[in-house]
């Protein structure tokens, strides 16, 4: 049977991506084959999944141990390998331009908070994006406080008027508009 097909019928039984890439790997012990099956299962396209696969292969796929399998597929849904990518509309994308110029104007971001925000932005879950941006703060020296907190106000002004907004983010963008009213 075709790898991708397997993927898609252990997907639809529950599987996580994660669960599904150790299945396929410790069965066939093909690591790149199986995690390129697990995306296309997903409908991530060919090319984005062969870059994905790219940026990795090297740490992850290209010397795999016997009885990694669990822990590689772990991993490579903590990378984002297996995010799948959401289309935004055009007021998701005003949304996540108006996120970058935040980040900018932290002056300075966690490769952990970058990496997190950049799965958020992929899989279009602007809410935590936001839930998390407001819940940081410029750093001292190099931030532009004014400019990151009134960004913030008018995203969160974008993102509440959705239908059926996260009733966190009401609390949130009162959180930056009081943080914008301090400086």
């Amino acid at each position: 049977m075709h790898l991708t097909t397997l993927a898609g019928h252990a997907l639809s039984r529950g599987r996580t991506p994660a669960d599904t890439y150790a299945l396929l790997a410790r069965r066939t012990h093909k690591p790149v084959p199986s995690a390129r099956a697990v995306c296309l299962a997903l409908t991530i396209p060919l090319a984005e999944t062969v870059r994905r696969l790219n940026e990795c292969h090297d740490a992850l796929l290209a010397n795999p141990r016997a009885g990694s399998e669990t822990d590689t597929g772990e991993l490579l849904e903590a990378l984002g390998v297996f995010d799948v990518p959401k289309s935004l509309t055009d007021t998701e994308l005003a949304v996540v331009d108006l996120f970058l110029l935040a980040i900018d104007a932290m002056g300075g971001i966690r490769p952990g908070h970058q990496h997190g925000l950049h799965r958020w932005f992929t899989t279009g879950n602007l809410t935590a994006a936001y839930l998390s941006l407001a819940a940081a703060r410029p750093m001292p020296r190099t931030g532009d406080p004014t400019l990151y907190w009134t960004t913030l106000v008018t995203a969160g002004e974008l993102l509440t008027t959705a239908p059926n907004a996260d009733t966190r983010l009401k609390y949130a963008l009162t959180h930056c508009r009081t943080q914008a009213a301090r400086i």
